[in-house]
Protein backbone atom coordinates (compact mmCIF):
# COMPACT_ATOMS: atom_id res chain seq x y z
CA UNK A 1 0.00 0.00 0.00
CA UNK A 2 1.36 3.29 -0.75
CA UNK A 3 -0.57 6.86 -0.36
CA UNK A 4 0.68 10.07 -2.14
CA UNK A 5 -1.22 13.83 -2.48
CA UNK A 6 -0.34 17.43 -3.20
CA UNK A 7 -2.31 20.84 -3.54
CA UNK A 8 -1.88 24.10 -5.65
CA UNK A 9 -3.91 27.04 -5.57
CA UNK A 10 -4.89 26.96 -9.35
CA UNK A 11 -4.65 29.73 -11.56
CA UNK A 12 -7.30 31.99 -10.79
CA UNK A 13 -8.01 31.84 -6.97
CA UNK A 14 -5.92 34.02 -4.78
CA UNK A 15 -5.31 31.38 -1.73
CA UNK A 16 -6.12 27.66 -1.19
CA UNK A 17 -8.87 26.83 1.08
CA UNK A 18 -8.35 22.91 0.32
CA UNK A 19 -6.98 20.63 2.88
CA UNK A 20 -5.44 17.26 2.88
CA UNK A 21 -3.77 14.51 5.00
CA UNK A 22 -2.89 11.28 3.99
CA UNK A 23 -0.44 9.01 5.43
CA UNK A 24 -0.51 4.45 6.44
CA UNK A 25 -2.09 3.58 9.93
CA UNK A 26 0.20 0.13 9.37
CA UNK A 27 2.37 -1.12 6.89
CA UNK A 28 -0.87 -2.49 5.17
CA UNK A 29 -3.70 -0.12 5.82
CA UNK A 30 -3.67 3.67 4.21
CA UNK A 31 -6.00 6.75 4.89
CA UNK A 32 -6.41 10.39 3.64
CA UNK A 33 -8.50 13.14 4.55
CA UNK A 34 -9.47 15.61 1.62
CA UNK A 35 -11.67 18.81 2.16
CA UNK A 36 -12.80 21.91 0.00
CA UNK A 37 -13.86 24.96 2.39
CA UNK A 38 -16.28 27.76 1.54
CA UNK A 39 -17.02 30.54 3.39
CA UNK A 40 -15.55 33.51 2.41
CA UNK A 41 -12.25 35.12 2.38
CA UNK A 42 -11.04 33.47 5.90
CA UNK A 43 -13.85 31.07 6.81
CA UNK A 44 -12.98 28.12 4.16
CA UNK A 45 -9.26 28.02 4.96
CA UNK A 46 -10.35 27.67 8.78
CA UNK A 47 -13.59 25.14 7.87
CA UNK A 48 -11.11 22.90 5.33
CA UNK A 49 -8.01 22.84 8.13
CA UNK A 50 -10.04 22.02 11.38
CA UNK A 51 -11.83 19.73 9.84
CA UNK A 52 -8.89 17.92 8.23
CA UNK A 53 -7.27 18.15 11.23
CA UNK A 54 -9.93 17.08 13.70
CA UNK A 55 -11.35 13.89 11.22
CA UNK A 56 -7.19 12.52 10.86
CA UNK A 57 -6.63 12.58 14.50
CA UNK A 58 -9.92 10.26 15.24
CA UNK A 59 -8.98 7.99 12.24
CA UNK A 60 -5.48 8.17 13.73
CA UNK A 61 -5.79 7.30 17.11
CA UNK A 62 -8.78 4.76 17.13
CA UNK A 63 -8.52 2.91 13.87
CA UNK A 64 -7.28 -0.87 15.01
CA UNK A 65 -5.85 -3.24 12.40
CA UNK A 66 -8.19 -5.81 11.35
CA UNK A 67 -11.48 -4.16 12.22
CA UNK A 68 -14.48 -4.90 11.14
CA UNK A 69 -16.41 -3.01 8.31
CA UNK A 70 -19.15 -1.78 11.02
CA UNK A 71 -16.11 -0.57 13.45
CA UNK A 72 -14.70 1.59 10.24
CA UNK A 73 -17.87 2.84 9.66
CA UNK A 74 -18.22 4.03 13.22
CA UNK A 75 -15.12 5.28 13.23
CA UNK A 76 -15.26 7.50 9.93
CA UNK A 77 -19.33 8.35 10.95
CA UNK A 78 -17.82 9.40 14.13
CA UNK A 79 -14.70 11.68 13.32
CA UNK A 80 -17.06 13.60 11.11
CA UNK A 81 -19.33 14.25 13.18
CA UNK A 82 -17.43 15.73 15.79
CA UNK A 83 -15.28 17.65 12.87
CA UNK A 84 -18.31 19.43 11.56
CA UNK A 85 -19.51 19.71 15.53
CA UNK A 86 -15.78 21.42 15.54
CA UNK A 87 -16.32 24.11 12.53
CA UNK A 88 -20.06 24.93 13.57
CA UNK A 89 -19.11 25.62 17.06
CA UNK A 90 -15.98 27.49 15.40
CA UNK A 91 -18.69 29.64 13.33
CA UNK A 92 -21.18 30.69 16.14
CA UNK A 93 -18.01 32.04 18.27
CA UNK A 94 -16.77 33.88 15.67
CA UNK A 95 -18.56 36.29 13.59
CA UNK A 96 -16.57 36.79 10.84
CA UNK A 97 -16.81 32.84 9.94
CA UNK A 98 -20.41 32.73 9.87
CA UNK A 99 -21.49 30.42 7.39
CA UNK A 100 -18.40 28.71 6.91
CA UNK A 101 -18.17 24.71 5.88
CA UNK A 102 -16.48 22.20 3.70
CA UNK A 103 -16.65 19.00 1.55
CA UNK A 104 -15.00 15.99 2.97
CA UNK A 105 -13.92 12.76 1.44
CA UNK A 106 -12.33 10.60 4.40
CA UNK A 107 -11.14 7.00 3.40
CA UNK A 108 -9.40 4.39 5.01
CA UNK A 109 -7.75 1.25 2.13
CA UNK A 110 -6.20 -1.62 2.98
CA UNK A 111 -5.27 -4.98 1.09
CA UNK A 112 -8.69 -5.79 0.93
CA UNK A 113 -11.44 -3.17 1.16
CA UNK A 114 -11.50 0.73 0.90
CA UNK A 115 -13.60 2.81 3.31
CA UNK A 116 -14.97 5.96 2.11
CA UNK A 117 -17.22 8.42 4.10
CA UNK A 118 -18.03 11.99 2.43
CA UNK A 119 -20.26 15.18 2.81
CA UNK A 120 -20.35 17.46 -0.50
CA UNK A 121 -18.69 17.03 -3.82
CA UNK A 122 -15.50 16.29 -3.55
CA UNK A 123 -14.94 12.95 -4.90
CA UNK A 124 -13.31 9.52 -4.78
CA UNK A 125 -13.15 7.50 -7.90
CA UNK A 126 -11.71 3.27 -8.16
CA UNK A 127 -9.47 3.40 -11.27
CA UNK A 128 -8.09 0.17 -12.57
CA UNK A 129 -6.35 -0.82 -15.60
CA UNK A 130 -9.18 -1.21 -17.67
CA UNK A 131 -11.45 1.81 -15.94
CA UNK A 132 -12.91 4.38 -13.78
CA UNK A 133 -15.59 4.53 -11.59
CA UNK A 134 -17.14 7.15 -9.63
CA UNK A 135 -17.85 5.55 -6.10
CA UNK A 136 -19.04 8.48 -4.39
CA UNK A 137 -22.18 10.52 -5.19
CA UNK A 138 -21.88 14.13 -5.49
CA UNK A 139 -24.47 16.30 -2.64
CA UNK A 140 -25.24 19.19 -5.07
CA UNK A 141 -28.25 20.81 -6.71
CA UNK A 142 -27.23 19.59 -10.24
CA UNK A 143 -26.77 15.87 -8.92
CA UNK A 144 -30.05 15.79 -7.61
CA UNK A 145 -31.39 18.05 -11.33
CA UNK A 146 -29.48 14.78 -13.21
CA UNK A 147 -31.18 12.24 -11.04
CA UNK A 148 -34.32 13.56 -11.17
CA UNK A 149 -34.03 13.85 -15.07
CA UNK A 150 -34.47 17.62 -15.39
CA UNK A 151 -30.68 18.14 -16.97
CA UNK A 152 -28.07 15.37 -18.94
CA UNK A 153 -24.75 15.22 -16.95
CA UNK A 154 -23.19 17.00 -19.67
CA UNK A 155 -25.42 19.68 -19.21
CA UNK A 156 -24.25 19.88 -15.43
CA UNK A 157 -20.89 20.72 -15.90
CA UNK A 158 -21.32 23.63 -17.40
CA UNK A 159 -24.56 24.40 -15.28
CA UNK A 160 -24.74 27.87 -12.77
CA UNK A 161 -25.47 25.80 -9.82
CA UNK A 162 -22.80 23.45 -9.65
CA UNK A 163 -21.34 24.58 -7.03
CA UNK A 164 -24.62 24.98 -4.85
CA UNK A 165 -24.44 22.19 -2.51
CA UNK A 166 -27.21 20.14 -0.81
CA UNK A 167 -25.17 18.94 2.00
CA UNK A 168 -21.68 20.52 3.99
CA UNK A 169 -19.37 19.76 6.43
CA UNK A 170 -20.18 22.53 9.41
CA UNK A 171 -23.05 24.65 8.41
CA UNK A 172 -25.18 23.12 10.34
CA UNK A 173 -25.23 21.41 14.08
CA UNK A 174 -25.37 17.73 12.33
CA UNK A 175 -24.10 16.83 9.47
CA UNK A 176 -25.28 13.48 7.68
CA UNK A 177 -22.18 11.49 5.85
CA UNK A 178 -22.79 8.57 2.83
CA UNK A 179 -20.47 5.56 3.61
CA UNK A 180 -19.23 2.98 1.17
CA UNK A 181 -17.11 -0.05 1.25
CA UNK A 182 -16.12 -1.57 -1.98
CA UNK A 183 -13.56 -4.34 -2.72
CA UNK A 184 -10.00 -2.85 -3.71
CA UNK A 185 -8.42 -4.55 -6.45
CA UNK A 186 -5.08 -5.65 -6.86
CA UNK A 187 -4.25 -3.32 -9.98
CA UNK A 188 -6.49 -0.78 -8.57
CA UNK A 189 -5.59 3.17 -7.09
CA UNK A 190 -8.10 4.78 -5.16
CA UNK A 191 -8.15 8.86 -6.48
CA UNK A 192 -9.67 11.43 -3.87
CA UNK A 193 -9.95 14.92 -5.41
CA UNK A 194 -11.61 18.38 -4.95
CA UNK A 195 -13.86 19.64 -7.60
CA UNK A 196 -10.73 22.14 -8.76
CA UNK A 197 -9.80 18.32 -10.65
CA UNK A 198 -13.03 16.71 -11.47
CA UNK A 199 -14.63 20.06 -13.06
CA UNK A 200 -11.39 20.95 -15.15
CA UNK A 201 -10.34 17.04 -16.28
CA UNK A 202 -12.89 14.13 -17.52
CA UNK A 203 -12.84 10.43 -15.78
CA UNK A 204 -11.29 8.89 -19.24
CA UNK A 205 -8.27 11.39 -19.10
CA UNK A 206 -7.53 10.41 -15.45
CA UNK A 207 -7.33 6.82 -15.90
CA UNK A 208 -4.85 7.40 -18.76
CA UNK A 209 -3.10 9.92 -16.30
CA UNK A 210 -3.20 7.40 -13.57
CA UNK A 211 -2.42 4.06 -15.85
CA UNK A 212 0.84 5.79 -17.85
CA UNK A 213 2.70 7.74 -15.49
CA UNK A 214 4.58 6.36 -12.06
CA UNK A 215 2.58 6.71 -9.00
CA UNK A 216 4.85 9.06 -7.69
CA UNK A 217 3.90 11.47 -10.56
CA UNK A 218 0.31 11.02 -10.49
CA UNK A 219 -1.04 14.37 -8.15
CA UNK A 220 1.31 16.23 -9.50
CA UNK A 221 0.52 14.79 -13.50
CA UNK A 222 -3.32 15.56 -12.40
CA UNK A 223 -2.99 18.79 -11.13
CA UNK A 224 -1.02 20.27 -13.95
CA UNK A 225 -3.07 18.82 -16.39
CA UNK A 226 -6.28 20.65 -14.38
CA UNK A 227 -4.00 23.65 -14.45
CA UNK A 228 -3.92 23.46 -18.19
CA UNK A 229 -7.37 23.18 -19.26
CA UNK A 230 -7.87 26.60 -16.88
CA UNK A 231 -7.21 26.08 -13.31
CA UNK A 232 -10.37 27.54 -12.22
CA UNK A 233 -10.48 26.29 -8.66
CA UNK A 234 -8.36 24.56 -5.90
CA UNK A 235 -6.79 21.68 -6.88
CA UNK A 236 -6.51 18.85 -4.15
CA UNK A 237 -5.61 15.10 -4.99
CA UNK A 238 -4.49 12.25 -3.10
CA UNK A 239 -3.77 8.75 -4.33
CA UNK A 240 -3.93 5.10 -2.71
CA UNK A 241 -2.67 2.15 -4.15
CA UNK A 242 -1.69 -1.39 -3.68
CA UNK A 243 0.54 -1.45 -6.31
CA UNK A 244 4.64 -0.76 -6.24
CA UNK A 245 4.56 1.06 -9.56
CA UNK A 246 1.43 1.80 -11.94
CA UNK A 247 1.87 -0.25 -14.74
CA UNK A 248 2.16 1.47 -18.33
CA UNK A 249 0.13 -0.20 -21.37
Amino acid sequence: MRTLGASHAGRVRPSNQDAYVCGMLTAGTAFAVVCDGMGGANGGNVASAIAMRCIADHIVDEYRENATSAVVRRLLESAISAANQEVFEAAVEDESLRGMGTTVVAVIANGRDVYIAHVGDSRAYLVTHTDIEQITRDHSVVQDMVEKGQITADQARFHPQKHFLTRALGVEDEAKCDFTVLPFPEDGTVLICTDGLSNMVEPDTLQSLIRTFPFEEIPQKLINTANLAGGSDNITVVAITRQEKVQED
